[in-house]
């Protein structure tokens, strides 16, 4: 047997993996890969001692570097989405890792994002193998209920509340650009589409945070989950327009290539099209000048009553172009 298989066959990983049975989850969060991603976020290597379990911070990229130099396991850049999809994510969703404990307001989306084993998990951890860990396990599951209604309230303090002008509210995860489009919800769309209704609210936690798919397919609009929707879409049925809107912070305006992909996810639509990207300063729209499409429009949050319109031909509406019935 060759040194990686017999560190793959340590009795750490098997350890781990019987933890993550007992304390409840299915098979598919049991696996190997699940079992190396607790050991590493324990910062445990295969002669660690479980009352030696620790709670460093770290993200996806470093818990897979771990699991490299200390169990000889290489997994491919692309097994991060593996790696948070079948491990880290269950594992917060339980209550059993914290998700940016040392900036709860970082977006879930941020490259800088950070997991740490949860202070009663870890106290469970370490008490693994010893005469106290049935009694602990017990209460640990027991007390999971009020847990999870813990962080259920916590992270509801920090989510963005946005108000459509319906009057429904939504709630949106912290940071990023969700700032930006509640500015797009309740200062652009009142004065730039008044009586709209807003049809879609992405968010990075949820994609679909507020979608009227009925609504959309009455416009001979349908979209797929894969599909690169706008960040939001408000129809103003007074005009038949659809505002399709990017919310930028760091990527993504209505330059030449955007216009033309969105032209084509949206053929069909019985509404002329509108092209719109918006910016929380001034600032932050310099960089992104240069790549502006024609043809469409800027908003700045913090000039909301003004519109730059890229071309002087019309005011805030659909060109030729992008109208019913109009070619792509």
């Amino acid at each position: 047997m060759t040194e990686r298989a017999k560190i793959r066959g340590g009795s750490r990983l098997h350890e781990a993996m019987a933890i993550l049975e007992a304390l409840g989850f299915p098979v598919r969060q049991r696996n190997e890969v699940a079992a190396y991603t607790l050991l590493a976020l324990a910062g445990l290597g295969p002669r660690s001692r479980w009352n030696q379990a620790g709670s460093p911070l770290m993200g996806i990229t470093p818990i897979i570097g771990f699991i490299s130099e200390k169990y000889g396991i290489r997994y491919a850049p692309n097994t991060r989405e593996t790696i948070r999809d079948e491990a880290v994510k269950h594992f917060v969703e339980y209550g059993f890792l914290q998700r940016n404990p040392d900036e709860p307001g970082r977006p879930v989306n941020s490259g800088k994002t950070v997991y740490q084993i949860e202070p009663g998990a870890l106290e469970l951890l370490r008490a693994y193998g010893t005469k106290n860990w049935p009694m602990l396990l017990a209460a640990y599951l027991e007390g999971r209920a009020g847990l999870l209604k813990e962080l259920h309230r916590s992270r509801s303090l920090i989510r963005i509340p946005v108000t459509l002008p319906g009057g429904e509210k939504v709630e949106l995860s912290p940071g990023g650009q969700n700032p930006l489009m509640r500015n797009i919800v309740q200062e652009f769309c009142p004065r730039f589409a008044p009586g709209g209704e807003v049809l879609y609210l992405g968010d990075a936690e949820d994609k679909f945070a507020h979608l009227e798919a009925k609504r959309l397919e009455t416009l001979g609009v349908r979209l797929s989950s894969a599909a690169k929707i706008p960040d939001v879409m408000v129809y103003d049925k007074r005009r038949n327009w659809l505002l399709l809107i990017e919310a930028v912070t760091s990527a993504g305006p209505v330059d030449g290539k955007r216009r033309k992909e969105l032209k084509d996810l949206f053929t069909g639509c019985t509404a002329g099209l509108v092209f719109v990207t918006c910016f929380e300063t001034r600032k932050a729209m310099q960089g992104f000048l240069s790549q502006i499409a024609w043809e469409s429009e800027v908003w700045i949050a913090d000039d909301p009553e003004h519109l730059i319109h890229f071309n002087g031909e019309r005011y805030l509406g659909p060109y030729p172009d992008a109208l019913p019935g109009a070619g792509s």
